[in-house]
C-alpha cells in the first residue's frame, strides 16, 4: 500500500472513488451515515474549486483503499464559526482535516499517521499554526455500537490531539435505518501544528491569550 497526496488530474480522477470510500466507511458505526453518491459529488466538489485543499489517496495498486481530506478552516467558516466562539482561536490561523476514511482490511498499517502526516505538512505550508478535526458524539449504550468497537481517541491524543472544550458542531443526515434526517454533534479535536511547542499552557501563535486547557497532555475531558 502507497500514500499519497494527489493533486490536479489524479484528484480529479478520484473524487468519485473518494465518494463511494465514505458512503461505504462511514456507513459502520459510530458514523452510521446513510450515504447519497450525488451529495458526496457535489461536496467533493468543493476541493477541485480551491487552491488550499489537500487530497492524501492510498492505493493498493492502482485501486483507492483510503483518501484523507483537508482545506483552511476558512473555506469552512460559515460552518463552524459558531463552535468556536469564545474560545480566541483566530480561524485565519487553522488548519481543517476534514475526512479520513479507510477500508477496513487495511488499518493497522501506518495510513492514519501518513494521513495526518500529509494533511498537516499541507496546513504549515499555508501558514496555519493549529489543526483541528471533528468526530461524531455517541452515547455508550447505543443501540448499534458494535461490542468490539475501540474509539479513536488514544490514537488522536498520540498524534497530540484534545478535545477542544465545548467546542461544538451540529450537522444534519440520515442514519442508517432511519427515514430523516436528524441532527448530530460533532466534538472539535485541536493541536498546535508546530512541534517544537509544549501543549502545557503556552500560548499559541492564533490563540489569544494563555492555551486552551484541553490541549494539557494531561486532565483531559473525555
Amino acid at each position: 500500500m502507497r500514500v499519497e497526496v494527489l493533486t490536479g488530474a489524479a484528484l480529479d480522477a478520484a473524487i468519485d472513488d473518494v465518494a463511494h470510500l465514505r458512503i461505504s466507511v462511514f456507513r459502520a458505526f459510530p458514523y452510521l451515515y446513510d450515504g447519497d453518491l450525488a451529495y458526496e459529488r457535489r461536496y467533493l466538489e468543493a476541493y477541485r474549486g480551491t487552491g488550499r485543499a489537500v487530497l492524501v489517496g492510498a492505493f493498493d495498486g492502482t485501486r483507492l483503499v483510503g483518501a484523507a481530506t483537508g482545506t483552511h478552516m476558512l473555506d469552512h467558516a460559515e460552518e463552524f464559526s459558531g463552535a468556536f466562539e469564545g474560545h480566541g482561536i483566530d480561524l485565519t490561523t487553522v488548519f481543517y482535516c476534514a475526512e479520513s476514511v479507510l477500508l477496513p482490511v487495511y488499518r493497522g498499517q501506518g495510513a492514519g499517521h501518513r494521513f495526518f502526516d500529509l494533511r498537516e505538512a499541507h496546513g504549515r505550508a499555508l501558514g496555519c499554526t493549529l489543526s483541528a478535526f471533528c468526530a461524531v458524539q455517541r452515547p455508550a449504550d447505543h443501540p448499534l455500537r458494535p461490542a468490539s468497537y475501540a474509539p479513536l481517541d488514544p490514537f488522536w491524543r498520540k498524534r497530540g490531539y484534545a478535545p477542544l472544550p465545548d467546542a461544538v458542531a451540529t450537522f444534519r443526515w440520515k442514519d442508517v435505518g432511519e427515514t430523516q434526517e436528524t441532527d448530530h454533534p460533532l466534538q472539535f479535536w485541536i493541536r498546535p501544528l508546530d512541534p517544537q511547542t509544549s501543549s502545557s499552557g503556552l500560548k499559541y501563535p492564533g490563540v489569544r491569550g494563555s492555551a486552551p486547557a484541553s490541549l494539557s497532555p494531561t486532565g483531559l475531558k473525555p
